[in-house]
C-alpha cells in the first residue's frame, strides 16, 4: 500500500468526522428549540435549489475540453508563418 492512501483516507475519516459532529450539533439544537418553525415554501425551495443550480452554473463557467485552453498547440501548423508564397 502506498503511503498517500493513508493520508486520503485519514483525511477523508476526519471531513467525515467532522460533518457528523456537526449535523449531532444541529439536532441537538433542534430538539431544544422552543417552538417549531413556520415553514416557508420559498426559502424551502431556494435552500434545495439554489446550491446545486449555483454549483452547475460554477462548473460550466470553469469547464474547460481537453486542448481548450486558448494557447495553439505547437503541433498544429500556423496558417500565417511569415513566409512568402512566391
Amino acid at each position: 500500500m502506498y503511503p498517500v492512501v493513508p493520508m486520503k483516507l485519514a483525511g477523508v475519516v476526519r471531513l467525515w468526522s467532522l460533518a457528523l459532529a456537526i449535523s449531532a450539533l444541529l439536532a441537538a439544537a433542534g430538539e431544544r428549540w422552543p417552538a417549531p418553525l413556520p415553514l416557508q415554501p420559498a426559502l424551502v425551495w431556494g435552500l434545495v435549489w439554489l446550491p446545486p443550480l449555483a454549483m452547475g452554473l460554477w462548473l460550466l463557467i470553469r469547464w474547460r475540453l481537453p486542448g481548450d485552453t486558448g494557447v495553439p498547440d505547437p503541433g498544429t501548423p500556423d496558417p500565417d508563418r511569415g513566409e512568402s508564397t512566391d
